[in-house]
């Protein structure tokens, strides 16, 4: 089988090989590993590799399914981890200076669950310094760009997972979203990538950003592999005091059922303000193709006026609860960037921080009251089409605006209400870049929006791998 036939399949297909004798294990981490030994000097998305692990692995794998051990579809599969996900024995650096020699001795509960699952950790992934930033060209290894096109960002904070899983370098990978860090770098790489409901996966051996924002979830090509891998992940942890008291699910179970008959809300504010033109024109394509496939769309109004304050009081405050010590003694090893984001979080008054929480409260109530009439929100990932790698400002309808809040303010409302929202692609630039769309869910809806998502995945048939990268 030819490198990029085999590894253009996506999860599900290569577990079917697997399970058929067409391939092993071993042949894919190994054409995997020459692929990566290729692409990842323009890729800059890989920080560690674990190839000998990953053999072992893969042997192992290969035995056991030969043998009619089946784990299921995540068996003898490569998938990578950003790295703020600890392996232990295996450096997890954070994107930082402080922190590039620093090797775990535990793995997170979510490594613990791939691993069970027979899945092949084959490397960590480079990231935005600590998360905190979502263009990820700031790491202390440098940029990663983007594979649709090199003098662009992959957006961030996990740009490492977009840019692997878009140039085909694993079959999944895991984000953090904290203020949209699995869903934007989704977004401006051509993927699919899931913010999970808060507290839905554990997030015990992760490093934080925000307590109360984080969430980890997967980075895929396709929905379905989407779902398989958060079947995997998904569940209670007593390690981490913020997980949800649920037991696991399948969350395949509504795949291919179609939206007949959904009721679909299109938010009359935010999200549709000052967008870039062909980002907007996609998105409404979209919202024109689920009306073709039996939906209906309804027009909601939600007040998000002191979302973004709100947001930005809390993650300022708990980002600097956890960097406090940094600040203190190794500020000078931290990019400027996010130095400076850190002292702007050291003037948050208590005041804010605790205002910030009834307005929390408050926004999700207001949801809530939405989700009443409708099932999901539709909405555009990201303002704008990725921006170039260090890159601060764009322009959108004649205003200049931060390139940091042309990136975030969409995603924002999922974080600060915990809700679950999923990024897809819905279309490409005339220059060729990936555009994306997300959907809004209730809390735990997670299986209902991978329904509504493999919907219009499959009416809109658009690539899911970026193989030739320039």
């Amino acid at each position: 089988m030819a490198q990029k036939d085999l590894l253009g399949m996506d999860i599900m297909s290569l577990a079917r090989a697997y399970r058929q004798k067409q391939v092993t294990p071993v042949e894919v981490t190994q054409a995997l590993l020459t692929r990566i030994h290729e692409m990842n000097p323009k890729l800059n998305a890989f920080v560690t590799l674990m190839e000998d692990e990953a053999m072992e692995k893969a042997k192992l794998a290969g035995e056991e399914i030969r043998k009619g051990n089946w784990q299921g579809p995540l068996h003898g599969v490569p998938i990578g981890l950003k790295d703020l996900i600890y392996t232990a024995g295996v450096r997890t650096t954070m994107g930082s200076e402080i922190y590039k020699d620093f090797i775990p001795d535990y793995n997170a509960t979510v490594v613990e669950k791939l691993e069970q699952n027979g899945a092949i950790i084959i490397g960590k992934l480079n990231t935005h310094e600590f998360a905190y930033g979502p263009t990820g060209d700031i790491s202390c290894f440098g940029p990663v760009h983007n594979p649709y096109d090199l003098e662009r960002m992959t957006g961030g904070s996990s740009s490492g997972s977009g840019a692997a899983v878009a140039a085909g370098l694993c079959f999944g990978a895991l984000g953090t979203d904290t203020g949209g860090s699995v869903r934007i770098p989704s977004s401006a790489c051509g993927i699919v990538g899931m913010k999970t409901t808060f507290g839905r996966v554990s997030k015990y051996g992760v490093f934080p950003l925000a307590y109360s924002l984080d969430t980890v979830g997967p980075m895929t090509r396709t929905v379905r592999d989407n779902a398989m891998m958060l079947t995997a992940l998904a569940g209670y942890d007593s390690s981490d005091p913020y997980s949800a008291e649920r037991g696991g699910e399948d969350f395949t179970r509504k795949l291919g059922k179609g939206v007949q008959g959904k009721v679909l809300g299109v938010p009359t504010t935010l999200f549709y303000d000052s967008l870039d033109d062909e980002v907007r024109q996609q998105v409404d394509k979209a919202i024109q193709k689920f009306k073709e496939m039996g939906a209906e769309i309804r027009e909601v109004d939600i007040d998000l006026s002191q979302l973004a304050w709100g947001q930005l009081m809390t993650i300022r405050s708990e980002a600097y609860a956890v960097h406090a010590e940094h600040m203190r003694g190794k500020a000078d090893q931290l990019h400027p960037d996010v130095r400076m984001r850190l002292e702007a979080s050291k003037e948050t008054m208590g005041w804010e921080y605790i205002k910030a929480q009834e307005v929390r409260r408050q926004i999700i109530q207001s949801i809530n009251k939405v989700f009443e009439k409708v099932e999901a929100l539709i909405a555009p990932t990201i303002a704008v089409l990725p921006p170039k790698i260090g890159q601060r400002e764009v322009e959108l309808n004649g205003l200049k605006e931060h390139v940091y809040s042309a990136l975030l303010r969409l995603n924002g409302p999922a974080n600060f209400s915990g809700l679950p929202s999923i990024s897809i692609p819905c279309g490409f630039s005339k220059s060729g870049l990936p555009i994306g769309m997300q959907l809004i869910g209730k809390h735990f809806s997670e299986a209902n929006l991978y329904r509504i998502a493999e919907a219009i995945e499959e009416a809109s048939s658009l690539p899911t791998l970026k193989w030739d990268v320039e």
